[in-house]
């Protein structure tokens, strides 16, 4: 799990879903916003229209940020951005290669 410290807060989101720009694949979207610190803060948003049952979102956050883990030093310092799950997807492979895609289209 990534520390609170790297995860982005609600006044963040907030400001993100405002002002962010967007990218999206097939199980993920991500808004992202830039800015001028050196921190990189990265939340994970699971809906309900993914899953009714609170334990598969809780499920499905948790193995996004497992797959998170091993390509945050990739992302470029001052990002802050929100993966959301489009639909359930509980295979951790899938969701980092996802991740990496994103990542791609960002750099």
């Amino acid at each position: 799990m990534l520390p609170k410290k790297n995860r982005a807060g609600t006044k963040e989101v907030s400001t993100i879903f405002k002002e962010g720009n967007f990218l999206s694949s097939a199980h993920l979207s991500f808004k992202y916003l830039k800015n001028n610190s050196k921190e990189i803060k990265i939340s994970f948003i699971a809906p309900k229209n993914v899953s009714k049952s609170a334990v598969k979102r809780n499920l499905l956050r948790r193995s996004g940020y497992v797959a998170l883990e091993k390509n945050i030093n990739s992302f470029p310092l001052g990002l802050i951005g929100v993966f959301i799950f489009k639909k359930y997807q509980d295979d951790v492979s899938i969701i980092q290669n996802e991740i990496k895609n994103i990542l791609g289209k960002i750099n």
